[in-house]
């Protein structure tokens, strides 16, 4: 290993709420290592399938919503999207119910709105230098302190709460609580249950947002694109209502997916450090620690990968056999190596839904007076 990561930008900003969660912790740190291998397997494929139930909950909460409104009424993708990741993720985790697609005049419970604001501030730090947010900007930072320390307030609250009424759940808190490090025996600490569990509340429903987002955005630019999407879930899911095992027969859904992450990743990129002296690309000498950042779109946009067309959106690229021929590091939407993400499974499982449920029950159509911004 010539490189590991290097926690930077809205990520080291983010310790403030999450400490040393696993996305902002540095890799030699002993608590990333431990709940590293805690973590990891509850993320798995098969335990994953297992909370196929709660996020179509979640999802049929929104469809159910948006056939209320009729087919004149606009509605605000985006902002439908964060809802439906963060009501899932903190159901699927910790067994908590936001209920926002059930909340009036778009009220939006006070924990998750902190959320929101808390990943906002985030990345709005990350872009200015620290005289700017601590001089300029203190009335910002200081609510953003004021809300990390409450998100963490009411984190460890919740945790006390299950603690002493342990509940017959399959979730991640339970898991957390009562699972072991294979290697040395120890259970995660009080502070890095906090940690991670704000960590995939906060990382967790942002990331897949984003992604829902723009692939609903690249569906409506693309109308031959949406008629196969609809085309293949009319096809595998017919009358039925969908199930967990329609989605793995969804194969140009996932590509859809797959090339929506390729030219709009949630994140610009990630930073790595060498462990050593090195030469990079044969020709840039860079020091043992010195800061290097990945930038995603010079990677998956690169021509000599993708071709002349690697600007646009062509899913076809993404089917299987295409993809699997791609280079090693052509495609890293979700990170690299050990500190690739753990949520993946989680994550597409979700947007395949979401996709699949939406397009499955209503035809979409695009709003002519919106411009991407």
């Amino acid at each position: 290993t010539r490189f590991c990561k290097l926690p930077g930008g809205a990520l080291d900003k983010m310790k403030e709420v999450v400490g040393d969660g696993l996305f902002t912790a540095e890799t030699a740190n002993p608590k990333w290592a431990i709940a590293h291998r805690i973590v990891t397997p509850l993320f798995g494929t098969m335990r994953i399938r297992g909370m196929f139930d709660d996020m179509k909950d979640i999802c049929e909460q929104m469809c159910l919503r948006w056939a209320r409104f009729g087919p004149d009424e606009p509605l605000n993708v985006c902002d439908n999207m964060t809802k439906l990741t963060l009501d899932t993720i903190a159901l699927c985790t910790i067994d908590y119910r936001f209920n926002s697609f059930y909340r009036e005049n778009g009220v939006t419970h006070p924990f998750a709105a902190a959320v929101v604001d808390v990943m906002t501030e985030s990345f709005a730090q990350s872009n200015l230098p620290d005289f700017v947010n601590n001089y300029v900007r203190f009335r910002a930072m200081a609510k953003f302190k004021r809300q990390a320390a409450e998100l963490r307030r009411q984190t460890e609250e919740l945790i006390a709460a299950r603690r002493q009424n342990l509940v017959d759940r399959d979730d991640l808190l339970n898991a957390m609580l009562n699972a072991k490090d294979p290697k040395t025996g120890e259970g995660l600490s009080p502070e890095s249950i906090v940690d991670n569990l704000l960590t995939f509340l906060i990382a967790g429903h942002e990331t897949t947002s984003s992604l829902l987002s723009f692939c609903f955005y690249y569906l409506l630019e693309n109308p031959d694109v949406l008629r196969k999407v609809q085309q293949e879930i009319d096809t595998v899911v017919g009358s039925d209502t969908i199930t967990v095992d329609h989605l793995s027969n969804m194969p140009y859904l996932e590509a859809v997916l797959r090339e929506t992450l390729r030219l709009r990743d949630p994140g610009p990129g990630f930073y790595v450090k060498p462990l050593k002296d090195d030469v990079v690309a044969g020709k840039y000498a860079v020091k043992k620690d010195q800061p290097l950042f990945i930038v995603f779109d010079s990677v998956h946009r690169d021509e000599s990968t993708y071709g002349a067309d690697a600007d646009e959106f062509r899913p076809e690229r993404m089917l299987k056999d295409s993809f699997d021929k791609l280079p090693p590091c052509a495609w890293k939407p979700f990170g690299n190596g050990v500190r690739a993400c753990v949520g993946r499974p989680f994550a597409m499982q979700q947007a395949m839904l979401a996709v699949a449920m939406v397009v499955h029950k209503f035809d979409l159509i695009k709003d002519e007076s919106y411009t991407l911004r």
